[in-house]
């Protein structure tokens, strides 16, 4: 087995908001949302498509998350609780358990919860932690 895991993530892009569903093969981790694409401005649009490297990083407003440190021209990106995009998001992603709109989803936290569950024991198991954006 590889040391390095995948995770997919695939978008859906509307003009209030970004859309995703994240899987791990082949099973559904929970759905996302996103500012929607705004030629990767930042703090107003959600990051390119690609594969980045997930990082474990410490924030004082949301405490320990998961980061995604390589974004060109962005930074500070990461994974967080969050129910509406417009409102919560400067170009992070946001893990939702259902979509209620564009940009919009419920019960942020409880798919955060899960997502980091994954993706920490992954980490545990000394494995390198990819997001593929598509």
């Amino acid at each position: 087995m590889s040391n390095k895991q995948i995770l997919h993530l695939q978008r859906i892009y509307g003009e209030q908001g970004t859309n995703g569903t994240i899987t791990f093969q082949g099973e559904v981790i929970c759905h996302t949302i996103e500012l929607p694409w705004l030629n990767n401005l930042p703090r107003l649009s959600c990051i390119p498509v690609g594969a980045y490297k997930l990082e474990k990083r410490k924030y004082t407003k949301h405490g320990e998350q998961i980061g995604i440190p390589a974004v060109l021209g962005r930074e500070a990106i990461l994974i967080h609780a969050a129910n509406d995009a417009q409102q919560q998001l400067r170009g992070c992603i946001a893990p939702v358990s259902r979509l209620t709109g564009e940009g919009r989803g419920e019960d942020s936290r409880i798919a955060l919860e899960k997502l980091k569950a994954l993706v920490y024991s992954l980490w545990d198991m000394g494995m390198e932690v990819f997001i593929h954006i598509k």
